[in-house]
């Protein structure tokens, strides 16, 4: 990028997916867009709406829905900007809206100045299914990093995802194939001089088809959210891990909104916080 900053870009299966680290904290917004439709999702705008503007731009998207894994300040602070430019539904859990209400003491706590709110159009649950062109994701409640964290999971088949519960879903890769952790980070590593690809800058073969999971502050390559904050709580963060994120399929790769990319398999056999007690 111009500013020599880092941004993950990728493209899988004709999905436009742009990562960028935003704000004091580098929380990871998520771009989520349909290359035929140009309809995207934004994941987590915290901070530096200018940048996640130019983005948005550069690849001609229309935001379809604003997402929020969770209220803390860094995931949050820039709904209301991003909502004002794009007009674009603000999505939260129910839980987390007295979080997100807190704004002034989540501000004076990190010692910034409290960014400016906005409505939330839709309160998310359980089982809820997130459409943006021909794409499809899961809401998953994954309470514990605060009360209202959610999860959203796009099988690789994602036009069939149904609202059934976690511990329900079969989908795996066509070729029954796993993807090797070191060739997943290989391809996460970003360049200083960044350059971010399109749907045309696809190779002629095809990534590997598998699961994604966007997973906010809730599961991170080798750790798992803190629970130390307001309405954390180490009990249901591993319930929501060991009931719900662990079942879904190995291949699934994460995107933590912190962090490097890493995949339910490899969580599942190094994660310390995740090994048989």
């Amino acid at each position: 990028m111009s500013d020599g900053r880092r941004a993950l870009s990728a493209v899988t299966d004709g999905l436009i997916h742009i990562t960028i680290p935003v704000g004091m904290l580098q929380c990871n917004c998520s771009i989520i867009g349909d290359p035929a439709t140009r309809e995207a999702l934004v994941v987590d705008p915290g901070d530096e709406v200018t940048r996640i503007l130019d983005l948005i731009g550069r690849h001609r998207l229309i935001v379809k829905a604003i997402v929020s894994t969770h209220a803390h300040i860094d995931h949050v602070g820039g709904l209301s900007r991003l909502h004002q430019y794009t007009g674009a539904p603000v999505l939260m859990h129910r839980d987390d809206l007295p979080l997100y209400q807190a704004m002034d003491e989540q501000a004076a706590f990190m010692g910034v100045h409290p960014p400016d709110l906005t409505d939330v159009d839709q309160l998310l649950k359980e089982g809820d299914i997130l459409r943006w062109g021909p794409f499809e994701a899961q809401v998953i409640h994954t309470p514990g990093h605060t009360p209202g964290s959610v999860s959203l999971y796009l099988p690789h088949d994602a036009g069939k995802v149904t609202a059934a519960g976690p511990k329900k879903i079969s989908v795996k890769d066509e070729a029954g194939d796993e993807i090797a952790i070191e060739d997943l980070l290989k391809k996460a590593v970003p360049r200083d001089d960044f350059e971010e690809t399109t749907a045309f800058d696809a190779p002629e073969q095809p990534a590997p088809h598998a699961p994604q999971l966007f997973s906010g502050d809730t599961l991170f390559a080798g750790s798992i959210g803190r629970t130390d904050l307001w309405g954390g709580s180490m009990e249901q963060i591993m319930e929501s891990l060991r009931t719900k994120l662990m079942h879904l399929p190995d291949d699934t790769i994460v995107h933590p909104g912190h962090g490097p990319v890493t995949t339910i398999g490899n969580e599942r056999h190094l994660n310390p916080f995740l090994q048989p007690e």
